[in-house]
């Protein structure tokens, strides 16, 4: 029985369900970034084509990591004011290392750094870490949640007829809602004309 188990198997062990989450995640992440010449190159940036239920399981894992990339900018951000904009290994930076200053940084950044290994043990993939943590991240700074839309297809998959949907990042392509025309305001500014008498 599997009483409050949650999500689901997919016809698949668990080992094999987290690889497939892992290089779908990566898939999605790293369309951001492809380049030009490349064999797999996606037809449309930060979207994958797959089935409405891999989609539905996939949208937690990747808006978990979408929020570790956000915390860690805070973290990042309050450690900035201890850096040095010193060239690595110069007398300065010496220095710099060896001072209260340096501790203070460090203190700061541990947290991001600890967010960026949990994203890379979750990932496994350094390029769509970087994409994550230097693109992704900083563009949904300041937006609460729901950073992925699951939009179904309308045509099935071939070999076994399984119900196609994309799952893409938000903020590109987002439709903008038109506004409704209003009727147009008739004014009549001259008085009705009187009934007739008989």
């Amino acid at each position: 029985m599997r009483h409050g188990v949650r999500g689901r198997t997919l016809g698949r062990n668990a080992s094999h369900r987290h690889a497939m989450f892992r290089n779908m995640s990566v898939s999605l992440i790293r369309s951001l970034r492809s380049a030009e010449d490349a064999p797999n190159k996606p037809k449309v940036a930060g979207r994958i084509v797959t089935t409405i239920t891999k989609a539905k399981e996939l949208r937690p894992h990747i808006e978990k990591l979408i929020t570790m990339a956000k915390k860690a900018l805070v973290h990042d951000d309050a450690a900035e004011q201890f850096a040095t904009s010193a060239e690595r290994n110069s007398t300065e930076w010496k220095e710099w290392r060896k001072s209260d200053r340096w501790r203070q940084w460090a203190k700061a950044k541990s947290p991001a750094v600890a967010l960026r290994r949990r994203a890379f043990a979750a990932l496994r993939d350094k390029e769509a870490l970087d994409i994550l943590f230097s693109e992704i991240g900083p563009r949904f700074r300041d937006r609460q949640g729901g950073y992925t839309r699951i939009a179904r297809l309308a045509e099935f998959r071939i070999g076994d007829a399984g119900r196609k949907a994309i799952i893409e990042f938000v903020g590109d392509r987002d439709r903008v809602k038109s506004r409704k025309r209003q009727a147009p305001v008739v004014r009549n500014d001259e008085p009705a004309p009187a009934a007739p008498t008989a």
